[in-house]
This record gives C-alpha cells, sequence and structure tokens, in this order.
C-alpha cells in the first residue's frame, strides 16, 4: 500500500495547487505558533541536559571538570587537552542539587530555583525563529514537491520516491540560512540558568548583541552570528529528509487505508500519527548533530567558536561522553520533535483544505 501510494503522489491528497505563497505561508505560521508554545518546555529541558554536558559551569561553586592522568591540574570539560578523568569539582551538596540527571529532574529544578514561567524561556526566540522559518519552510516544500512529482511522475515514474527528501532538504535549507540569528539567540537563552526568579533576563536583541560585543570593531563581529550555521544545516538537512521521506507515504497510506475523500478529521489524523512518528525517528536519528550544533552555538570563546567545525565538535563530544555524550538530551528532544512535526503538518494541510473549500465555495 505504501508503494502505491508513492507511485501515485496525488492519491487522496488534498487539492492545494491553487492556493497562494502567502495563504499557505500563513498556514504554516498559525502552525508553527501553537507549536513552539505547546513544546518549548522540552526544547529547554533538551538544551540544557546538552549545555551540561559541553561543560557549561553550574550556579554556585560547582562545575564539570576533567583531569588529566598525568597531571593533578584540572581543566575545563571543553578544553582541548588530552582526555583524562572528569568528574564533579566544588560542594558535594551545591553539585547535587545544580547538576541535571534526566529530563524529569530538569523540569523538576527549574520550577524550583527558577520558577515555572523559566520553562518558556525563548519562547518569544522560539515564535520570533519558528513563524518566519516555518512560513518559508513549509510552502516552499509543498512548491518544490508539486513541481518534482509533475516531472518525475511524467519523465521517471521511479524517481518519485525520493522528491520528499529533496524537496525537503531543499525547503529546509533555505529556511535555515534565512532565519538562523534567531536560532543562535533561543539556544544561547534557553541553555544558561538564571540565578534569581524575579530578575529579568535577557531578550533576543540583548541576546544577538553580546554575541557580537566580544568582538566589536574587528572584522569577525558579525560572523559571530552566524557561528554554527554549518552545525546546524548538519543538522537540520538530514532530519528534514528522513521526515519527509517517512511522513509522506505514511499518511497517503493512511488516507488511502481510510478509503474516503479528504475531510478535515481524517486529514488532521492521518497528518498527526504520519508526523509523529517521521518527527520522532527523524529526531532521534539526527540527535548527535544536535548536540554538537548545540555545543558550537553556546561556545563563548570567540576565538574558539569561530575555528570550530562540526566533525571535530562531534569528535569532542564522543571523547569526552562517548556514546551517552552524543545522544545527550535524546528523550527530550524526541518527545519535542513528535508532537511538534505531528503539530505543525496536521494544522497546515488542515488549514489548507479549509481555504481551498473556502475559494470554491
Amino acid at each position: 500500500m505504501v508503494e502505491e501510494a508513492q507511485l501515485d503522489p496525488k492519491s487522496k491528497s488534498i487539492p492545494n495547487e491553487n492556493l497562494k505563497f502567502g495563504e499557505r505561508a500563513l498556514s504554516a505560521g498559525g502552525a508553527a505558533f501553537i507549536s513552539a508554545v505547546i513544546v518549548n518546555p522540552l526544547d529547554v529541558v533538551k538544551t540544557r541536559l546538552q549545555a551540561q554536558a559541553a561543560g557549561v559551569p553550574y550556579q554556585g561553586s560547582c562545575r564539570l571538570g576533567c583531569f588529566d592522568t598525568n597531571s593533578t591540574l584540572v581543566h575545563d570539560l571543553r578544553s582541548n587537552s588530552a582526555p583524562g578523568m572528569c568528574r564533579i569539582t566544588g560542594s558535594a551538596s551545591v553539585c547535587s542539587d545544580n547538576q541535571y540527571k534526566g529530563t524529569l529532574d530538569v523540569f523538576y529544578k527549574i520550577i524550583r530555583q527558577e520558577g515555572f514561567s523559566r520553562l518558556w524561556r525563548g519562547t518569544n526566540a522560539s515564535l520570533t525563529l519558528a513563524i518566519p522559518t516555518v512560513g518559508i519552510y513549509m510552502p516552499c516544500y509543498d512548491y518544490f514537491r508539486n513541481i518534482m512529482e509533475e516531472f518525475t511522475t511524467e519523465k521517471s515514474p521511479s524517481l518519485t520516491v525520493y522528491v520528499p527528501l529533496v524537496a525537503g532538504t531543499i525547503a529546509r535549507s533555505l529556511a535555515c540560512i534565512s532565519c538562523y540569528p534567531v536560532e543562535l539567540a533561543r539556544t544561547r537563552m534557553q541553555a544558561f540558568k538564571g540565578t534569581q526568579r524575579d530578575v529579568k533576563l535577557p531578550g533576543v536583541w540583548k541576546t544577538l548583541v553580546d554575541v557580537v560585543n566580544p568582538v566589536k570593531g574587528s572584522n569577525n563581529g558579525y560572523r559571530m552570528l552566524w557561528t554554527g550555521l554549518g552545525s546546524q544545516l548538519a543538522r537540520d538537512v538530514p532530519f528534514s529528509a528522513i521526515c519527509w521521506s517517512i511522513l509522506e507515504p505514511t499518511r497517503r497510506s493512511i488516507q488511502s487505508a481510510m478509503g474516503e475523500e479528504p475531510r478535515a478529521g481524517s486529514i488532521i489524523g492521518a497528518n498527526f500519527a504520519a508526523g509523529f512518528v517521521a518527527g520522532a525517528v527523524a529526531a532521534a536519528a539526527t540527535c548527535p548533530l544536535d548536540v554538537a550544533k548545540t555545543r558550537r552555538q553556546i561556545e563563548k570563546n570567540t576565538d574558539r567558536a569561530m575555528t570550530m567545525t562540526t566533525r571535530q565538535t562531534l569528535a569532542e563530544i564522543w571523547r569526552d561522553g562517548g556514546m551517552r555524550g552524543m545522544f545527550s538530551g535524546a528523550g527530550a528532544r524526541v518527545g519535542r520533535a513528535g508532537p511538534s512535526v505531528a503539530i505543525v503538518v496536521s494544522f497546515y494541510e488542515v488549514v489548507k483544505y479549509g481555504l481551498h473549500n473556502f475559494h470554491q465555495q
């Protein structure tokens, strides 16, 4: 049934070719808004776990350090020294209270130490990022997919199965590059811990200014706003390729199994189920690349940030934490990505369906 759906890309699909780009962007923006608000706490948890694994200092006198096996000198976990023995340095009680032990522990400690509202830290950046990003991503994906499916169906039907992969890759790359500085700000806002409940933390603009300020007056100033773009693309491009390669045939198979013309209920159900599975699988598969992206974005050493590469960062993560380090925050990432993709895709498709019916009437 999956093969039949792939060979006939228009089967049980929503007739939306007459929708304008602005209408598609509006549908995607609404979907992104809802998703960003709902899943932001899991994004904060994931980023905190990854930042901790990267050696971001804990509050107070506790920090993560490494002992060189041939020296008594304590090194920062992110240093370029030879790998040795790693442990927490500082008061045991302080360390225990500020070290995260897992997803649920992050939730508990953020709420207890910083306040419930800090779970939505960076939501303004998420909304600033998600609405234009998804507003570019989803309509461009539709556009590229429709063109390529029409071409391959006529010229080379055997290649139609690869259309979602290629269309998703191109669309995601465009969206990622156009909005990257806001993504950098969001990661930094979520990674670093507030020490006082009532103190207002820096917003998107202040965070970006702080990124540029350390190298103000040099030629590298505004280049810092694009620090980690390579890691972002290295994560998002395969994520999108995997996600759409699973999502498209799955939702078409579900719609085909329902054996009825598309309706709002069936559209939401098929897209939510397919999006949840596709998002979770893609998130799990690309988790090491997400860890590398986070580590590059939170690096505050200017010289190091400008010279780091994704490959070097992955090697460093493996050296410091092994397989566990490569999958830091995996539970929170998968728990976030599944519902996020499901919400975005189902909302986007059902709004397109409603707009199509409105035009017909």
